[in-house]
Protein backbone atom coordinates (compact mmCIF):
# COMPACT_ATOMS: atom_id res chain seq x y z
CA UNK A 1 0.00 0.00 0.00
CA UNK A 2 1.18 3.52 -0.78
CA UNK A 3 -0.36 6.97 -0.80
CA UNK A 4 0.18 10.09 -2.91
CA UNK A 5 -1.79 13.31 -2.50
CA UNK A 6 -0.96 16.19 -4.80
CA UNK A 7 -2.11 19.55 -6.12
CA UNK A 8 -1.43 20.09 -9.81
CA UNK A 9 -1.62 23.61 -11.24
CA UNK A 10 -4.11 24.83 -8.64
CA UNK A 11 -1.87 27.82 -7.83
CA UNK A 12 0.31 29.49 -10.50
CA UNK A 13 3.02 30.02 -7.89
CA UNK A 14 3.29 26.28 -7.13
CA UNK A 15 2.32 24.13 -10.12
CA UNK A 16 3.05 20.89 -8.24
CA UNK A 17 2.74 20.20 -4.50
CA UNK A 18 2.85 16.64 -3.19
CA UNK A 19 2.87 14.55 -0.02
CA UNK A 20 3.45 10.80 -0.25
CA UNK A 21 4.06 7.64 1.76
CA UNK A 22 5.86 4.54 0.59
CA UNK A 23 4.66 1.36 2.33
CA UNK A 24 6.75 -1.79 2.08
CA UNK A 25 8.12 -4.73 4.03
CA UNK A 26 10.85 -3.44 6.32
CA UNK A 27 13.12 -6.31 5.33
CA UNK A 28 13.19 -5.26 1.66
CA UNK A 29 16.59 -3.62 1.02
CA UNK A 30 16.19 0.04 0.17
CA UNK A 31 18.41 3.08 -0.23
CA UNK A 32 16.97 6.38 0.97
CA UNK A 33 16.59 9.18 -1.57
CA UNK A 34 19.83 10.57 -2.99
CA UNK A 35 21.35 11.72 -6.26
CA UNK A 36 22.41 8.47 -7.91
CA UNK A 37 26.10 8.01 -8.77
CA UNK A 38 25.15 6.31 -12.06
CA UNK A 39 22.40 8.88 -12.83
CA UNK A 40 23.68 12.16 -11.32
CA UNK A 41 20.63 14.19 -12.36
CA UNK A 42 18.21 11.83 -10.58
CA UNK A 43 17.01 12.36 -7.01
CA UNK A 44 15.12 9.27 -5.82
CA UNK A 45 15.10 6.38 -3.42
CA UNK A 46 16.30 3.05 -4.76
CA UNK A 47 14.91 -0.45 -4.44
CA UNK A 48 18.09 -2.48 -3.92
CA UNK A 49 16.31 -5.74 -4.69
CA UNK A 50 15.19 -4.90 -8.24
CA UNK A 51 17.08 -1.67 -8.92
CA UNK A 52 14.13 0.60 -9.65
CA UNK A 53 12.40 3.40 -7.76
CA UNK A 54 8.93 4.38 -6.60
CA UNK A 55 9.25 8.15 -6.99
CA UNK A 56 11.81 10.65 -8.14
CA UNK A 57 12.58 14.00 -9.71
CA UNK A 58 15.43 15.14 -11.93
CA UNK A 59 17.50 18.28 -12.30
CA UNK A 60 15.79 18.95 -15.63
CA UNK A 61 12.33 18.87 -14.03
CA UNK A 62 11.07 15.38 -14.84
CA UNK A 63 8.85 13.75 -12.19
CA UNK A 64 7.51 10.21 -11.85
CA UNK A 65 5.79 8.08 -9.21
CA UNK A 66 4.18 4.65 -9.14
CA UNK A 67 1.86 2.73 -6.83
CA UNK A 68 0.82 -0.90 -6.90
CA UNK A 69 -2.73 -1.68 -7.96
CA UNK A 70 -4.51 -3.78 -5.33
CA UNK A 71 -5.98 -6.90 -6.97
CA UNK A 72 -6.24 -10.01 -4.73
CA UNK A 73 -7.11 -12.09 -7.81
CA UNK A 74 -3.70 -11.41 -9.35
CA UNK A 75 -0.92 -12.37 -6.98
CA UNK A 76 1.49 -14.28 -9.26
CA UNK A 77 4.85 -12.55 -9.83
CA UNK A 78 5.04 -10.57 -13.06
CA UNK A 79 7.96 -10.87 -15.49
CA UNK A 80 9.11 -7.28 -14.96
CA UNK A 81 9.48 -5.02 -11.94
CA UNK A 82 7.15 -2.02 -11.74
CA UNK A 83 9.93 0.10 -10.28
CA UNK A 84 11.63 0.07 -13.67
CA UNK A 85 8.85 2.24 -15.12
CA UNK A 86 9.38 5.52 -13.24
CA UNK A 87 13.12 4.99 -13.57
CA UNK A 88 12.84 4.61 -17.35
CA UNK A 89 10.89 7.84 -17.65
CA UNK A 90 13.11 9.82 -15.29
CA UNK A 91 16.33 8.80 -17.03
CA UNK A 92 14.91 9.10 -20.56
CA UNK A 93 14.00 11.98 -22.82
CA UNK A 94 10.57 11.00 -24.20
CA UNK A 95 7.65 13.33 -23.65
CA UNK A 96 5.11 11.95 -21.13
CA UNK A 97 2.49 11.00 -23.70
CA UNK A 98 5.09 9.39 -25.96
CA UNK A 99 6.49 7.39 -23.05
CA UNK A 100 3.09 6.11 -21.95
CA UNK A 101 1.93 5.33 -25.48
CA UNK A 102 5.04 3.21 -25.99
CA UNK A 103 4.42 1.48 -22.65
CA UNK A 104 0.84 0.38 -23.41
CA UNK A 105 1.68 -2.69 -25.54
CA UNK A 106 4.07 -3.90 -22.81
CA UNK A 107 1.89 -3.03 -19.80
CA UNK A 108 0.73 -6.62 -19.30
CA UNK A 109 4.26 -7.69 -18.45
CA UNK A 110 3.98 -5.82 -15.15
CA UNK A 111 1.82 -6.47 -12.11
CA UNK A 112 -0.97 -3.92 -11.62
CA UNK A 113 0.26 -0.34 -11.38
CA UNK A 114 -0.73 3.32 -11.35
CA UNK A 115 1.89 5.54 -12.97
CA UNK A 116 2.34 9.31 -12.92
CA UNK A 117 4.89 10.92 -15.24
CA UNK A 118 5.54 14.42 -16.42
CA UNK A 119 6.68 17.80 -15.16
CA UNK A 120 5.22 20.45 -12.92
CA UNK A 121 3.38 21.91 -15.91
CA UNK A 122 2.20 18.72 -17.61
CA UNK A 123 1.35 15.62 -15.60
CA UNK A 124 0.04 12.35 -17.08
CA UNK A 125 -1.59 9.26 -15.55
CA UNK A 126 -1.82 5.67 -16.79
CA UNK A 127 -2.91 2.41 -15.17
CA UNK A 128 -2.82 -1.18 -16.39
CA UNK A 129 -5.44 -2.17 -13.81
CA UNK A 130 -7.94 -4.86 -14.87
CA UNK A 131 -10.91 -3.49 -16.78
CA UNK A 132 -9.42 -0.01 -16.98
CA UNK A 133 -8.96 0.00 -20.74
CA UNK A 134 -8.25 3.73 -20.80
CA UNK A 135 -5.41 5.38 -22.70
CA UNK A 136 -2.95 7.63 -20.91
CA UNK A 137 -4.51 10.93 -19.94
CA UNK A 138 -3.19 14.36 -19.13
CA UNK A 139 -4.43 15.64 -15.80
CA UNK A 140 -6.25 18.97 -15.67
CA UNK A 141 -5.61 21.27 -12.75
CA UNK A 142 -6.89 19.93 -9.45
CA UNK A 143 -6.18 18.13 -6.19
CA UNK A 144 -5.74 14.38 -6.57
CA UNK A 145 -5.27 11.32 -4.41
CA UNK A 146 -3.75 8.00 -5.40
CA UNK A 147 -3.32 4.85 -3.36
CA UNK A 148 -3.65 1.26 -4.57
CA UNK A 149 -6.76 1.67 -6.70
CA UNK A 150 -7.32 3.96 -9.65
CA UNK A 151 -6.68 7.68 -9.39
CA UNK A 152 -9.14 9.44 -7.06
CA UNK A 153 -10.85 6.24 -5.88
CA UNK A 154 -12.46 7.60 -2.69
CA UNK A 155 -10.76 5.39 -0.11
CA UNK A 156 -10.89 7.01 3.35
CA UNK A 157 -7.14 7.64 3.51
CA UNK A 158 -7.22 9.25 0.06
CA UNK A 159 -10.18 11.51 0.80
CA UNK A 160 -8.67 12.54 4.13
CA UNK A 161 -5.41 13.47 2.42
CA UNK A 162 -7.12 15.52 -0.28
CA UNK A 163 -9.16 17.44 2.29
CA UNK A 164 -6.06 18.15 4.37
CA UNK A 165 -4.02 19.31 1.39
CA UNK A 166 -6.79 21.57 0.12
CA UNK A 167 -7.19 23.18 3.56
CA UNK A 168 -3.45 23.57 4.00
CA UNK A 169 -2.92 25.31 0.66
CA UNK A 170 -5.80 27.68 1.38
CA UNK A 171 -4.00 28.78 4.56
CA UNK A 172 -0.35 28.98 3.62
CA UNK A 173 2.45 28.35 1.17
CA UNK A 174 3.77 24.78 1.18
CA UNK A 175 6.38 23.76 3.72
CA UNK A 176 7.72 20.33 4.54
CA UNK A 177 6.44 20.10 8.09
CA UNK A 178 2.89 21.03 7.13
CA UNK A 179 2.87 18.73 4.10
CA UNK A 180 3.95 15.83 6.31
CA UNK A 181 0.67 16.17 8.23
CA UNK A 182 -1.32 15.53 5.04
CA UNK A 183 -0.37 11.82 5.08
CA UNK A 184 0.67 11.05 8.66
CA UNK A 185 -2.63 9.96 10.26
CA UNK A 186 -2.16 6.59 12.00
CA UNK A 187 -5.85 6.09 12.85
CA UNK A 188 -7.58 3.13 11.18
CA UNK A 189 -10.66 3.78 9.06
CA UNK A 190 -13.99 2.61 10.46
CA UNK A 191 -15.17 -0.77 9.17
CA UNK A 192 -18.56 0.32 7.72
CA UNK A 193 -16.79 2.87 5.50
CA UNK A 194 -14.29 0.28 4.30
CA UNK A 195 -17.04 -2.25 3.63
CA UNK A 196 -18.80 0.23 1.36
CA UNK A 197 -15.69 0.09 -0.79
CA UNK A 198 -15.49 -3.70 -0.76
CA UNK A 199 -12.65 -3.71 1.77
CA UNK A 200 -14.05 -5.53 4.77
CA UNK A 201 -11.24 -7.93 5.64
CA UNK A 202 -9.05 -7.76 8.72
CA UNK A 203 -6.06 -6.96 6.51
CA UNK A 204 -7.95 -4.14 4.80
CA UNK A 205 -8.65 -2.65 8.21
CA UNK A 206 -5.03 -3.01 9.32
CA UNK A 207 -3.80 -1.19 6.21
CA UNK A 208 -6.48 1.51 6.17
CA UNK A 209 -4.45 4.14 8.02
CA UNK A 210 -2.54 6.73 6.04
CA UNK A 211 0.61 5.91 8.00
CA UNK A 212 0.89 2.15 8.54
CA UNK A 213 2.61 0.45 11.48
CA UNK A 214 1.96 -3.26 11.11
CA UNK A 215 5.09 -4.94 12.39
CA UNK A 216 7.07 -6.37 9.49
CA UNK A 217 5.19 -4.15 7.04
CA UNK A 218 4.51 -0.45 7.17
CA UNK A 219 5.31 3.08 6.06
CA UNK A 220 9.00 3.14 5.24
CA UNK A 221 9.23 6.76 4.10
CA UNK A 222 7.25 9.98 3.73
CA UNK A 223 8.16 12.50 1.05
CA UNK A 224 7.07 16.11 0.61
CA UNK A 225 7.78 17.93 -2.63
CA UNK A 226 6.89 21.11 -4.42
CA UNK A 227 8.00 22.83 -7.62
CA UNK A 228 7.48 26.55 -7.92
CA UNK A 229 6.91 28.81 -10.91
CA UNK A 230 10.57 29.85 -10.99
CA UNK A 231 11.65 26.23 -11.43
CA UNK A 232 12.85 25.59 -7.89
CA UNK A 233 12.35 22.07 -6.55
CA UNK A 234 12.06 21.44 -2.80
CA UNK A 235 12.21 17.82 -1.61
CA UNK A 236 12.30 16.16 1.80
CA UNK A 237 12.17 12.47 2.64
CA UNK A 238 11.70 11.11 6.16
CA UNK A 239 12.46 7.44 6.74
CA UNK A 240 10.97 5.28 9.51
CA UNK A 241 11.75 2.04 11.32
CA UNK A 242 9.31 -0.82 11.95
CA UNK A 243 7.93 0.98 15.01
CA UNK A 244 7.07 4.09 13.01
CA UNK A 245 9.91 6.09 14.52
CA UNK A 246 11.84 8.50 12.33
CA UNK A 247 15.21 7.00 11.44
CA UNK A 248 16.56 9.51 8.93
CA UNK A 249 15.85 12.50 6.72
CA UNK A 250 17.15 13.92 3.47
CA UNK A 251 16.35 17.38 2.18
CA UNK A 252 17.30 18.90 -1.18
CA UNK A 253 16.55 22.16 -2.97
CA UNK A 254 17.66 22.90 -6.52
CA UNK A 255 16.75 24.91 -9.60
CA UNK A 256 15.59 23.04 -12.69
CA UNK A 257 18.32 23.22 -15.31
CA UNK A 258 17.63 25.12 -18.49
CA UNK A 259 14.41 26.64 -17.25
CA UNK A 260 13.98 30.35 -17.50
CA UNK A 261 12.61 31.80 -14.29
CA UNK A 262 9.16 33.21 -14.78
CA UNK A 263 6.74 35.06 -12.56
CA UNK A 264 3.21 33.71 -12.04
CA UNK A 265 0.51 35.38 -14.08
Amino acid sequence: MCLLVFAHRTDPRYPLVLAANRDEFHARPTAASHFWADEPALLAGRDLEQGGTWMGVTRNGRFAAITNYRDPARTAPAPRSRGALPLAYLTGSALPQEFLNALQPEAGHYAGFNLLVGTADSLWYYSNSPGCGQPPRQLPSGIYGLSNARLDTPWPKVEKGKQRLRALLQRQAPCHDSLATVVNDRALADLPTLQRHGMGSEMDHLLSAQFITAGRYGTRSSTSLWMDAAGQVSWRELTFDEHGRESGRRQETFLVQGREARQPA
